[in-house]
């Protein structure tokens, strides 16, 4: 019986024991674009602590704006950004159809700054975390 129990047991055990404990998932909404046309959302986990913390994980931005005619138009890709903690500075990166996009941004009541993509005109992009 007792055999049967550390066999049972045993892999819960380990399982546990090797999950990150402290990872924890943010919530991540935005508006971009001159009108807030894009919306994005995204789910990030952080993947590093120490004085700077990494997020990172998938997105998607969906075109929100009166033009649409077919249905909003989505786009997925992922996103990774730092938070410094002796500062209120956040910078991402933005992998989106193939296309990687910087963003820093400064908290004020929301992370406010510009997304920029090669070949295109630097747009604002406005980021809430939860």
């Amino acid at each position: 019986m007792e055999h049967t129990v550390r066999a049972v047991f045993l892999p819960i055990v380990l399982g546990i024991l090797a999950s990150p404990a402290s990872a924890q998932s943010l919530q991540v909404v935005g508006y971009s674009g001159q009108l807030g046309e894009w919306e994005l959302t995204a789910t990030v986990t952080e993947t590093v602590s120490g004085h700077t913390k990494e997020y990172s994980g998938p997105l998607t931005m969906k075109h929100i704006g009166v033009c649409t005619q077919d249905g909003p138009e989505e786009k997925t890709g992922e996103m990774r950004f730092q938070i410094s903690a002796s500062s209120s500075q956040l910078n991402a990166t933005l992998s989106v159809a193939g296309v990687e996009c910087t963003y820093s941004g400064r908290l004020s009541d929301s992370y406010t700054g510009t997304m920029k993509c090669p070949d295109r005109q630097a747009v604002p992009l406005k980021l809430w975390l939860r």
